[in-house]
Parts: structure tokens; sequence; C-alpha cells
């Protein structure tokens, strides 16, 4: 029977995932069409299916639709609880199932969302099947959910205990000299995945390593501030505890637990660009003690620094650029045979992690190399940033091409470009090592250009920034 005025699902799916308000745009009957969808999509009639959620006080109920749509077109739901995404990613990998986690990462309290995963947890873009996922539930919404002759069943499983000692299998920390640490949560689920693979909480052993909590409480109204540490101001508490716990140095989650921030022992930020070039370097090493002769293939988004690729061609591994987006990154993974991926946006991808991006197994890595040698963060901080860099500064702009035609124009005399995402733009004029490059590159939901620029010095840098953005904003 046909239901009148179904909600759109096309302004909140979008390129990699479901991310929508509550109430409004998500709601437990679109929630139920899209579990239906998905179980379509992926061909899980009669199958095991990986749902877990996070903190926020819809997710529960929402996971509980999900289940609902997914039996009823036959899928059997494993429901795994308050989890980490890189949890379900652990789950789909190691259960070779396809996985749903609803989240909205650092967004908001109104918002929550969805990230889907194939089995091995394979990415689900908007190219790859998202888009039919939408357009499946958007039927089902108007016509409803046609029941099969064998509805699925309903399981729950905690696998807390084994993603922890998985991680710990990876990374060995036992032999680090002591260090404290202070960990901010964001009152996201790292406040529940900390203690158990870098402390006791799952059962494992303990490690030379003091954690010192700040907002581990789990609360999905975000009580002391944004579960998002790619903004400065979520940092400051931080950086402020770190300074007065006298602590080696700091770790910041998102509200999923999938990224991870560090700050020094002097409260400065570690780019991730660093972060991702000392764990590249980590895996090359890791990979080549095993495997002598061959091609090691690491992966990093064109707006890393210049130091990524540096460190990955300087122990002898290949460096692959690519496009900006998570997905794409795990269908490159997979692709190409690497065996790490780095973002500018501290997601971090490991081959031996089902190719899937995992914040904390990047934090473990950071910390056993921090651990091995006796230098402050901010000495191994600084040899991995030798580079002045922008960040990413947006600006409203009515004509995306035109702002974008304006930049060829004016560079033309003095750069290369190439358009891999967005116009890179690359000066050709050096003396001796100077270098410059910045990427602009278009928002896919707002009338918005990112720029991120990178120099060999801050005044270069100071003067293409400028110049970049007087043109953009004209």
């Amino acid at each position: 029977m046909s239901k009148a005025n179904p909600i759109d699902l096309a302004p909140f799916i979008k390129a990699y995932d479901v991310r929508g308000l509550v109430g409004t745009q998500l709601t437990d009957e679109v929630v139920e069409a899209l579990g239906a969808a998905f179980i379509d999509e992926v061909d899980a009639a009669g199958h095991e299916v990986i749902v877990g959620h996070d903190m926020r006080d819809s997710s529960p109920r929402f996971a509980a639709a999900f289940s609902a749509g997914a039996r009823a077109r036959g899928g059997n739901v494993v429901l795994i609880g308050l989890c980490s995404t890189d949890e379900t990613y652990f789950a789909s990998g190691s259960m070779d199932a396809p996985a749903a986690m609803f989240t909205a990462s650092h967004n908001p309290a109104t918002y929550n969302g969805i990230k889907f995963s194939r089995a091995g947890a394979q990415g689900i873009s908007f190219a790859t099947g998202l888009k039919s996922i939408r357009d499946r539930a958007q039927a089902y919404l108007a016509e409803g959910i046609p029941a099969v002759a064998a509805p699925g069943s309903q399981r729950e499983v905690d696998v807390l205990g084994d993603y922890a000692s998985y991680l710990r299998t990876l990374v060995d920390l036992t032999g680090i000299r002591p260090i404290r640490v202070v960990v901010d949560a964001g009152n996201g689920m790292g406040g529940m995945t900390v203690p158990a693979v870098l402390s006791t909480a799952a059962g494992l052993s303990p490690l030379p390593i003091e954690i010192i909590p700040m907002y581990f409480e789990l609360d999905g109204t975000f009580p002391n501030h944004e579960a998002n540490p790619l903004d400065p101001a979520n940092i400051v508490d931080l950086q402020k505890a770190v300074l007065e716990q006298g602590a080696d140095l700091g770790l910041a989650f998102d509200g999923d637990a999938d990224r991870c921030f560090v700050v020094d022992e002097q409260g400065n930020p570690m780019s991730p660009s660093a972060v991702a070039a000392v764990v590249a370097l980590r895996e090359i090493q890791r990979v080549r003690a095993s495997q002598p002769e061959g091609d090691i293939r690491v992966i990093h988004n064109l707006i890393t620094s210049r130091i990524v690729a540096e460190t990955i061609e300087g122990a002898g591994a290949i460096p692959v650029r690519t496009n900006v987006g998570h997905s794409l990154i795990k269908d490159q993974m997979a692709a190409t045979g690497a065996i790490f991926g780095g973002e500018h946006s501290a997601h971090y991808y490991f081959r031996d992690f089902w190719g899937a991006d995992n914040g904390m197994l990047a934090a473990m890595h950071l910390l056993a190399e921090f651990g091995s040698q006796p230098e402050p963060l901010s000495v191994l901080s600084a040899r991995y940033s030798p580079y002045a860099a922008s960040g990413e500064i947006n600006s409203v702009v009515d004509d995306v091409p035109a702002a974008t035609a304006r930049i060829r124009e004016a560079f033309a005399a003095e750069a290369e470009f190439d358009e891999l995402d967005g116009l890179t733009v690359t000066g050709t004029a050096t003396e001796g090592d100077s270098f410059w490059w910045f990427n602009v590159r278009p928002s896919n939901t707002e009338p918005l250009l990112r720029l991120n620029a990178e120099a060999d010095s801050e005044q270069t840098l100071e003067v293409i920034r400028d110049r970049a953005l007087a043109i953009i904003r004209a």
C-alpha cells in the first residue's frame, strides 16, 4: 500500500554515508527502510549482518529499527551494541559479514547517521552501492517493505575484548618506556575503547602506559565540547590538561573514535600528516623485514604534507597519491595492495585491518614509536613537520567554476596544474629546495571552496595563501 509524501532521502544520503537530522530526516521508519534496502543491496538474505551503534540518544532505537527492516528481508542480524566505528569494521572483517554502524561521527547531538560496509569491511560509497540503497529505501517508504518467506533472526555479540586483543597483536607496546598520556574521549566511544585497548578493562595485561582520562563518560549530548578534534576549539581542554599533568602527550578521539588527534608535551598539535609519516615508516619497515623483495605501496591523499610522500620514498616504498574520501581510499587500498594509507583529516588505513581506517591503531603506532626512543614528542613531531602548512580554509563562493578559472589564469605562468581532486597548483619557479603548492576543492554539500596550501617557509606560505584567497573571494 503506497504512503503519501514519504521523506526525501536524497538531501542526507551523500557521497560516503548517511548523515541527517534526527526526527525530521532520520526517523524509525526511514531507518527500517534503509535496513531492508541494505540487505537487498549486499544480497544478505539468509546471511549474517553486523549492526553496531554509538552513544547518541537515538542510536539504540535506530539500530533496533534497522534490525527490523533487515530481518524483514531475510537478514540474520548480529547486534554488537555500543561500539566504535572501527569495532564495527573489526566485526565485519573477522566475521566476513556486511555491517552498518549508527553514528554521526563528530557532528552535533541533533544528528545521526549510518556507515555501511560490505563483508570484509569493504567501504560502500555513493558510486558503489549507497545510491542503490537510497533508491531501494525510497521505494520501500512509498510502497512498504515486502516481507520474505523466511524472515531473518537476531542475536547479540560483544566484540570489544576480541577487538582489543587483535589490536594488541598488531602493535607491541609491552617493551616501551613508561609514558603518561592524557586522553580526551569527548564523551564519545573512545571512553569505552581506550580502557579496553590501552589498559586492562577488557581483561588484557597492563601496559607501561598511564592513562589520564578526560570526558570518558558516554554522553551523546556532548556536554563538554563537540567530539570534533579537527576544530582547534575542541582540543583546548586537552592541551591545558597535558601541561597541568606534565604528561608526555595527549590524544583526542572523535565521537565514533575512528579518528585520533595528537598533542605533544608542550600542548602543541602534531599534524595528522606527521602522524601519517611516522606510521607509514613503521609499517614499511615491518613489512620489509619479512618481504625483502618486491614493491611496497603506501597511500596518501593529495592534501597531506609533502613529507608523507618523501618519507615513503625514503624508506624504499612507492607513494600512491589519491583523492580525498574514506570510501575511495578503502577501494584504493584493495586495488593497489597498499599496506597503509593516511589522510590529512586523521583517517589512517591498514592492510592488516582489512584496509579499513582505525584511529586507535594509529595511536598505538605513535605510542610505540615515541616509547622506543628517549626524545620528547615535540622533537619527533618537528622532524616530520619540516614545512609550513595553512590547514584547511573554507571560502563561500557564488560560482565555484569561475573561482577555479580565476586561479588558473592568475597562476598560469608560474605553476603546473592537475585535477585529480579539485585543482592542485604547484609552483614551477624554484630556487634551491624552495617549493609551494595549494589545492582548491569544492564541497560536496555547500557552496564552498576548500583551500589547503604548503610551502618551504612561513613567508612563502603567507604570500601564496593570501594570493589564492584574494582570487577565490574576488
